[in-house]
């Protein structure tokens, strides 16, 4: 007679229960642990179940790695939330605090390449190699059309997840680890500013301005360092001619076709002197708007005391400046009558002037943190790190100098 394979009437089989092996146990066809772990906030040990491990080590060994980070304290629930997720409540969240500007500008980095790469993947997931193989694929083709990334640009990309992914870590507590801080970036080669045009070039560039009626804010902006958004936000309030100085209160930005004014870019107000040429270009300007609101009559449009503005006073629109720059040099180089100049001007955007301002002060042995404190940097560091080069530049001669100091 055959023995049954499925028990016997006196010894009939059991349905088998898991048993739970230090933590460990099969449910289904895969492995689970269990880990007691400290509410924050009740101070109470409570159970905490993950499931979904292929094989019992698996299971053991995700329970080691978790015993630890919670006996430090660092242990986070599983969640299932995306990078997508994540970044949209992300910036929701931040959005009291970021300027405008640079709220705008963190929404277009997120939304044009981030999400499209890994924005359905779980944030938990995310390890290094994830950040590095995206900014991989951006550098091949992540621009418009497919074209390829700039490293200028990925190194944008990383100081929003960089952000983004530390508060995941420090604030919400959703992440143990911040896999940003590992990735590895595409090298670039850095393009160090200030090396534009020369002091001689900037004098034409200002003589060509001389005739227009933004002529002042040309003139301002070269011998101020001023950034662009700062001089468009700039009141008669804040101009003190007779002690020869500026306050810098904050700056002015067009966001979605609506103007915006905010604070400087460090948040910090600042005095800027001026030269005795500058305060005669001001006074000058100050004069001309005066002509521009009594010809303008009851069609004047100005609500406030800005220092810049149009014919009819409304504020300056920031793209009309920084056209004007690239159209006048255009005009200068290419004359529609008469023979083109012998040496014409290279190339150069409305922000080199501050770039050459700042050049032409640190060359000139003005200290570097004068040379921050007019420029509003937040810290000399900053103005150390930009002008590296200039700063060089000038140590090359720093031993003839106090070669002569001593012998003189």
């Amino acid at each position: 007679m055959t023995k049954s394979l499925v028990g016997t009437p006196d010894k009939p089989n059991k349905k088998s229960t898991p048993k739970l092996r230090d933590g460990v146990m099969k449910r289904g066809n895969t492995w689970s642990y269990v880990i007691r772990v400290k509410d924050p906030e009740t101070g109470e040990s409570k159970p905490k179940w993950v499931s979904g491990f292929e094989t019992e080590d698996d299971a053991k060994a995700a329970r080691d790695e978790v015993r630890v980070k919670a006996r430090r304290g660092e242990y986070v629930d599983r969640n299932a939330i995306t990078v997508g997720e994540y970044l949209d409540e992300w910036i929701e969240g931040h959005s009291v605090e970021i300027k405008p500007k640079t709220l705008k500008d963190y929404r277009d980095i997120i939304t044009r390449y981030v999400k499209p790469h890994i924005g359905r993947q779980k944030l938990q997931a995310v390890r290094p190699a994830t950040i590095t193989k995206l900014y991989r694929d951006l550098m091949a083709g992540g621009g418009k059309n497919g074209r390829k990334l700039s490293a200028r640009t990925i190194d944008y990309v990383h100081a929003v997840l960089r952000k983004a992914f530390r508060d995941a870590v420090e604030v919400d507590q959703v992440l143990s680890s911040n896999p940003v801080e590992r990735a590895k970036r595409p090298r670039r080669d850095v393009q160090e500013p200030g090396t534009v045009w020369t002091t001689d070039q900037l004098k034409t560039f200002l003589q060509i301005m001389s005739a227009h009626r933004l002529s002042a804010f040309f003139h301002v902006a070269a011998y101020t360092g001023a950034r662009r958004g700062e001089l468009l936000n700039l009141r008669w309030s804040d101009v003190d001619l007779d002690d020869k100085q500026i306050t810098i209160t904050g700056s002015a930005a067009f966001i979605d076709g609506e103007r915006i004014e905010g604070t400087t870019k460090s948040g910090r107000k600042r005095i800027v002197s001026l030269d005795d040429g500058t305060v005669k270009v001001l006074k000058a300007q100050r004069s001309r708007q005066a002509a521009d609101k009594l010809a303008a009559g009851q069609e004047w449009k100005g609500t406030s005391d800005h220092v810049f503005t149009t014919g009819w006073g409304e504020p300056i629109h920031p793209d009309t400046v920084s056209s004007l720059t690239a159209t006048m040099i255009r005009r200068y180089n290419e004359p529609s009558k008469g023979p083109k100049p012998k040496h014409p001007l290279p190339h150069a955007r409305l922000h080199d002037l501050r770039h050459i301002h700042a050049t032409t002060l640190l060359l000139a042995g003005v200290p570097v943190h004068v040379v921050a404190a007019r420029l509003g940097h937040a810290d000399p560091s900053i103005t150390l790190r930009v002008y590296a080069h200039v700063i060089r530049a000038a140590e090359a001669s720093a031993a003839d100098v106090f070669a002569k100091a001593v012998s003189g």
